[in-house]
């Protein structure tokens, strides 16, 4: 999932690394779009569910730094031929360019690159399930750092239960289910990750004058030079380029980071951001029937249960006091 500038503005809450939306600026009255938007919806939800599975495919050839890289220079691609073609600028201040660096590796180089590593060690069901702990985390970070989001008991009550369902997920009675560790707390801090990076542009790119597309544009360009400037350090040139690795990179970040965001802006444009962060609680459910049914991933009855469970807590969490 993709997580660009956009996202919080006015929502803490995520989808995978996805981006959330709303605008930072008062951005035109949305067109009447040929495509429903229920249809694209639900096109986003396979999209960024689908992108847990992309990364798996992608690690068998690729090191996860070079999918990650691999993943930002695709999405970069098509939000920046979207920008020219709308003849938008990126951002001139080199303030927004100072917090846009920060954004970028919160939002992106860092939890793209968590969640390849992760997958390395676990299967991508899991991955999805724990992308979905971002709104938990989401909660008990704005409580610190949002002055004006104040917490009450439901929402409270939906951080203990999605907890539990993590734990669920995990067997934590049995000894975490003969899941890795360390690849799964990789995702979990891969999703508090966006968290803070949700927080972040919410106090300091709220109110730039820009437009979000404009904002994304360069917050992906400058996520693609700090993983360029990485990933030749520590990585070692493919020795082989298998074609369905290939295609996942290509997919997991033309389709997944580049377009998912085009779609989901459109979706807060028209539906409103209540109805596109909602797509958030469709992910981890492709992403589990992705894993299973294509992968021939393994899974037992806690995750889908403990899944269902860090749902419905992270519904409590976006409820809001009256």
């Amino acid at each position: 999932m993709s997580a660009t500038t956009s996202s919080a503005a006015t929502s803490a809450s995520p989808a995978s690394g996805s981006p959330t939306a709303a605008s930072p600026v008062s951005d035109p009255a949305p067109r009447r779009r040929a495509v429903d938007w229920r249809i694209r919806f639900l096109a986003l939800a396979l999209i960024w569910g689908f992108s847990f599975l992309f990364i798996k495919v992608g690690t068998e050839a690729f090191a996860p730094l070079q999918v990650t890289l691999g993943r930002m220079v695709f999405g970069t691609a098509v939000l920046v031929t979207v920008l020219a073609v709308k003849r938008q600028r990126l951002p001139r201040a080199g303030r927004v360019w100072g917090h846009l660096l920060v954004a970028a590796f919160l939002l992106n180089a860092l939890p793209f690159s968590l969640f390849a590593y992760a997958e390395l060690t676990i299967p991508s069901t899991l991955a999805g399930i724990c992308n979905a702990t971002t709104p938990l985390f989401s909660m008990l970070l704005s409580v610190v750092a949002l002055a004006e989001d104040r917490p009450t008991r439901r929402r409270l009550a939906g951080v203990g239960l999605g907890f539990a369902g993590v734990l669920t997920v995990l067997g934590a009675w049995q000894g975490f289910s003969g899941q890795d560790p360390l690849g799964t707390s990789l995702a979990l801090i891969a999703s508090a990750s966006y968290a803070v990076g949700w927080i972040y542009v919410r106090r300091t790119l709220a109110n730039t004058g820009e437009s979000s597309l404009s904002l994304s544009a360069g917050q992906l360009a400058l996520g693609t030079l700090q993983l360029a400037v990485v990933t030749p350090l520590f990585t070692s040139p493919p020795s082989s380029f298998p074609i369905a690795s290939v295609l996942s990179v290509v997919a997991l970040g033309a389709l997944g980071t580049g377009l998912a965001f085009l779609v989901q802006y459109g979706l807060v444009q028209e539906a409103g951001p209540t109805i596109a962060t909602m797509v958030t609680y469709l992910v981890p459910v492709v992403a589990t029937t992705a894993g299973v049914f294509v992968l021939g991933e393994h899974l037992t009855w806690n995750e889908p249960v403990g899944a269902v469970i860090v749902l419905m807590g992270a519904a409590l969490t976006q409820t809001r006091s009256r």
